[in-house]
């Protein structure tokens, strides 16, 4: 998207999740009848949001040709479980869905730590250059941050009213996130690649 204006990977990126939460809000507590079944406000918002995420991710597709493999696992399941909550007119399948995403996320870099792969760094190592043991410590912190938001999304949506996981769901994950990238700024710069390195490593390409 180099040659895109600048709001327009945020919006992509970030505008079916406001969508539902907006959707949400505005028919949270009220039944919606649609094809004559009744559905709470909630599985309208999930109905809303899957063909969003859809479209914006085709777009994604379009602009840069390519796709990272987070942002297409995370549409299978979306598509997958946010289906069933729509199609069972059951709002439980779509609030599993961050869990299982989470963790599979957790089990991959798992195991790329046991099978010493630098799989992180394959996707991210453009972005942010550092050395073979600065992607060792990223992949385990990360490992276990998704193993943590897992069970944070299990005991908000398990014990917590719906309006609860939704502002978590949209709000608390994203910041979590930014947090947790901040809180690495000292692992980054302790290992970042001189100059010279990223030089020549891109010279290699």
């Amino acid at each position: 998207m180099e040659n895109t204006r600048p709001w327009v990977k945020p919006a992509l990126e970030f505008g079916p999740l406001i969508l539902f939460f907006a959707v949400f809000m505005l028919y949270r507590g009220q039944d919606v009848l649609l094809w004559g079944q009744s559905y709470s406000g909630f599985v309208f918002a999930t109905l809303v949001f899957i063909p969003a995420l859809v479209l914006t991710t085709l777009i994604q597709w379009r602009i840069t040709g390519k796709l990272a493999p987070m942002q297409v696992a995370t549409l299978v399941l979306v598509i997958v479980f946010g289906g069933m909550s729509v199609w069972l007119n059951d709002p439980r399948f779509f609030k599993l869905k961050p869990t299982i995403i989470y963790l599979l996320f957790a089990a991959i870099l798992g195991l790329a730590l046991v099978l010493r792969r630098n799989w992180l760094g394959a996707v991210l190592s453009e972005a942010l250059p550092m050395d073979a043991e600065g992607w060792r410590k990223l992949t385990l912190r990360m490992a276990l941050f998704f193993v943590m938001l897992a069970v944070a999304n299990e005991l908000i949506w398990r014990n917590l009213s719906e309006t609860t996981w939704v502002y978590f769901k949209t709000f608390g994950l994203p910041v979590l996130l930014f947090v947790f990238l901040l809180g690495n700024a000292g692992l980054y710069r302790a290992h970042a690649l001189p100059e010279k390195a990223v030089a020549d490593d891109d010279s290699t390409r």
